[in-house]
């Protein structure tokens, strides 16, 4: 599967969007290149979902998954959605973890150095609170596929139907740690709402700083083929919003 440069790719997933009924708004621009973030409002009150990918330039199924999804035409009307869908195009156009300027996006949430983060949390704190959250990433290190959960809210974890689903394309990574944090089951981190690194907040911490809900950082392993490395993502991303729409209705019904 090949990608093209990140113009064309930004321009292919604003008209795909936009034919999903979707709203754009440019955040800034970095390097010469958009920072966008998609959102489509749900026809009443629904709760807001909330996904981002494209953090890390070298981690190129998560912004696919995401186009795919959009095409498919998956995010229906059960939420108010809000997609990031690739945080840092100047490293997807160089292959690299982080940014021209040598910054790890990820770690940069707290007091942020880089253009794309301030423009992102600037944004994001214009934003009402989302009650699911969902990164899409890669791990060059994992043989198996694996999740972080964080989870401040009184809804049941979606950890295992997420990973049951992806297991049809890549099974769960084994072993009692996993980058350096100990497992609760096969595939599973079950992840403190703080960040490893006090002054380097990923974005996943500093969503969680400002509201409690359910999150969810999936990482699947690069050595993998990209589709079959996309098509988990997918899978990952269709079974944690189908989950947290059923937990949601069993949560709300009498």
């Amino acid at each position: 599967m090949e990608r093209p440069k990140a113009k064309r790719w930004l321009e292919n997933v604003l008209a795909l969007a936009r034919n999903a009924g979707f709203a754009a708004a440019s955040l800034d621009r970095a390097y010469d290149l958009p920072l966008l973030a998609l959102t489509r409002p749900a026809p009443g009150p629904a709760p807001r979902v909330y996904l981002s990918a494209g953090i890390h330039g070298d981690e190129p199924a998560g912004p696919l998954a995401l186009m795919d999804l959009l095409r498919e035409r998956f995010f229906d009307d059960r939420f108010t959605w809000t997609l990031c869908p690739l945080l840092n195009p100047a490293a997807w156009d160089a292959g690299t973890r982080e940014n021209p300027g040598g910054i790890d996006l990820n770690r940069d949430y707290r007091q942020p150095r880089s253009r794309e983060v301030r423009a992102h949390r600037d944004w994001l704190e214009a934003q009402p609170a989302n009650d699911l959250y969902l990164s899409l990433h890669e791990d060059w290190e994992a043989n198996g596929f694996y999740l972080y959960e964080i989870n401040t809210t009184t809804l049941h974890s979606l950890a295992e139907t997420i990973l049951d689903a992806v297991e049809a394309v890549i099974p769960r990574e084994t072993g009692s740690r996993i980058d350096g944090h100990e497992t609760a089951a096969p595939g599973l981190i079950h992840h403190r709402p703080e960040a490893d690194e006090p002054e380097y907040w990923p974005e996943a911490i500093f969503h969680l700083k400002r509201y409690p809900h359910l999150s969810y950082t999936f990482e699947t392993p690069s050595a993998r083929d990209l589709v079959t490395r996309t098509a988990a993502l997918k899978l990952a991303t269709q079974a944690a919003i189908d989950g947290f729409f059923e937990i949601r209705a069993n949560a709300e019904s009498p």
